[in-house]
C-alpha cells in the first residue's frame, strides 16, 4: 500500500523529501490566477501513474478538455490512457442536482453541500480502488464560497473533507483574492499546506510548503518551472470564471 507519494518532478519531490502523505488533505493557497491548479495537476498526474484514480472537481474550468490539455503539459500525460479511472464532475450551478453520468463526466450544483456528497459518492463509485486508492482534486474552491445560501454550509463540507480525509486523498486549491478569511479557516485544518505567489515580467509562479503531515519537508520559497505562457492560460481561465461562475453562484 503506497503510503507517500512521489510525483518524480524534481522541484516538487525536493520540497517534501519523504513524499506526500496517503492518504491526507493538501491546500495550494494563494492569489487569484497564479497556476495553482498546475501544481495539483503534477500531483495527480503523479497519483494516476502509481494506479491510482482520479476524480477531478475543477470548478473553474468550462469542461474537461482543459484539464485534459494542462496535464499533456505540465505531465506529459494523455488522459485517454486513463479513462478508466479518471472522472469528471463539472460545476452547473443552473441545475438542482446532478447529471446521469456520461462516459466518465457528469455535471453537478456542488455549491450545495448535500450535492457534493452525492457527487463524490456518485464518481467515486464508478472507480476502482486499486494502487493508492481514489484522489479527489477540487481546484477554485473559493467560487463556492461566493453563494449566500450555502456558502458557510459548504465551507464546513470542506473542512469536513480536509480533516476526515482517511477514505480519499484531497489536494485542493483555493484563491485568497476574495474570501480570504474563509481560505485561512480551511488552511487551518488540512494536513499539508501550499502557499503560492506569482511575479509578473516575465510571468512567475513560487510556492512554498508551509506544512505537511508527519513528514519532513524543506519550507524554503521555489521558483516552479512552469512557462509564462502555460501561467498565463491558467490566469485567462480564472478570469473566465470570475465573470461567469461567480455571477451565477452568487445568485444561489
Amino acid at each position: 500500500m503506497v503510503r507517500v507519494l512521489h510525483t518524480q518532478h524534481d522541484w516538487f519531490d525536493r520540497q517534501l523529501p519523504d513524499g506526500l502523505p496517503v492518504p491526507s488533505s493538501t491546500l495550494l493557497s494563494g492569489p487569484g490566477g497564479s497556476g495553482k491548479p498546475l501544481v495539483g495537476n503534477v500531483i495527480a498526474a503523479a497519483w494516476l501513474k502509481q494506479g491510482g484514480s482520479v476524480i477531478f472537481m475543477s470548478l473553474q474550468y468550462p469542461d474537461h478538455s482543459f484539464i485534459k490539455a494542462s496535464l499533456s503539459k505540465v505531465a506529459h500525460l494523455d488522459l485517454d490512457d486513463y479513462k478508466d479511472r479518471v472522472v469528471f464532475i463539472e460545476l452547473d450551478a443552473t441545475i438542482d442536482g446532478m447529471t446521469e453520468s456520461e462516459d466518465n463526466r457528469f455535471r453537478a450544483n456542488v455549491v450545495k453541500p448535500e450535492v457534493w456528497d452525492s457527487a463524490i459518492e456518485q464518481a467515486s463509485g464508478m472507480l476502482p480502488e486499486d494502487g493508492p486508492g481514489i484522489l479527489i482534486f477540487c481546484s477554485a474552491l473559493n467560487l463556492l464560497l461566493f453563494s449566500p445560501t450555502y456558502g458557510a454550509g459548504i465551507l464546513e463540507k470542506m473542512k469536513e473533507a480536509a480533516q476526515g480525509a482517511q477514505k480519499f486523498t484531497y489536494p485542493f486549491s483555493a484563491s485568497t483574492t476574495a474570501k480570504a478569511e474563509e481560505i485561512a479557516e480551511l488552511e487551518s485544518v488540512v494536513d499539508n499546506l501550499i502557499m503560492t505567489r506569482s511575479a509578473k515580467s516575465p510571468f512567475r509562479l513560487y510556492m512554498q510548503v508551509v506544512r505537511s503531515k508527519g513528514n519532513a519537508h524543506i519550507s524554503d520559497e521555489i521558483e516552479v518551472p512552469f512557462s509564462a505562457e502555460l501561467l498565463t492560460d491558467v490566469k485567462e481561465i480564472a478570469d473566465h470564471s470570475r465573470k461567469k461562475v461567480i455571477p451565477l453562484v452568487s445568485k444561489l
